[in-house]
């Protein structure tokens, strides 16, 4: 049986729907960036204005915890090179998504700080926080397993498919931490039927479509790529 047409035919289409996931990314972070820089008064994290304080953390949660997670997932199929280097790109963009995630949560703790809010009292911040710190144990699971002091050929077999599944999982987790906190600051500013809460509900259709296809570009890429865990 001839299986090349089929695997070309995925392989097709698996581009495609990278392509598409790339697209999405940049969309969320332009649409994201537009809301914060000309609705609601700026990014900066020194800032006297506890509002431009807190803007650092949405800005910083979808670039990093979102889009450059998803980007990482993807790395081993946009990354034309051999194995070593698209394992370093997908390292490298998950510990720059931790180091911004730190940034981002501390924004907000300063922004709560400043205003006199409780920490950690919404479904949203619960949910971020549970994603945050799973996303710590994946990524120090995923250093010692692949990377240092890297586990046998086996083991790595047997808990690749565990690895790949967790980043999977997360990934849709931050996903929700974001919808949910979208949701959150959009019932506080009692928005109504205006550009504003388009810009807003359009940001997050952007997110959860990144999201989709990039689980689906990776889902496809376990059946055209020849890179595996190392």
């Amino acid at each position: 049986m001839d299986f090349g047409a089929p695997r070309e035919s995925l392989w097709m289409t698996s581009s495609r729907i990278t392509v598409a996931a790339h697209m999405f990314g940049i969309l969320a972070n332009i649409l994201m960036l537009i809301w914060l820089l000309h609705y609601r008064e700026g990014i900066e994290l020194d800032s006297s204005n506890p509002y431009r304080v807190f803007n650092v953390h949405p800005f910083l949660m979808l670039f990093g915890f979102i889009f450059l997670v998803g980007e990482a997932m993807m790395a081993y199929k946009t990354v034309a090179a051999q194995r070593p280097v698209p394992k370093f790109v997908h390292l490298f963009l998950h510990l720059c998504a931790l180091v911004l995630g730190i940034v981002g949560f501390h924004a907000t703790f300063k922004f709560h700080d400043m205003v006199n809010l409780l920490d950690m009292y919404s479904l949203h911040s619960w949910i971020g926080m549970g994603t945050f710190c799973l996303f710590i144990l994946q990524w120090l699971f995923g250093f010692s397993l692949f990377v240092f002091p890297k586990a046998s050929v086996p083991t790595r077999a047997s808990l690749s498919h565990w690895h790949v599944s967790g980043g999977r999982m997360l990934l849709y987790m931050a996903i929700c931490a974001a919808l949910t906190g979208l949701m959150q600051k959009f019932t506080f500013m009692q928005l109504k039927n205006n550009r504003e809460s388009y810009l807003i509900n359009f940001l997050g259709l952007a997110i959860l479509l990144f999201g989709i296809t990039v689980d689906l570009s990776v889902s496809l890429g376990h059946y055209t790529s020849h890179n595996q865990m190392a």
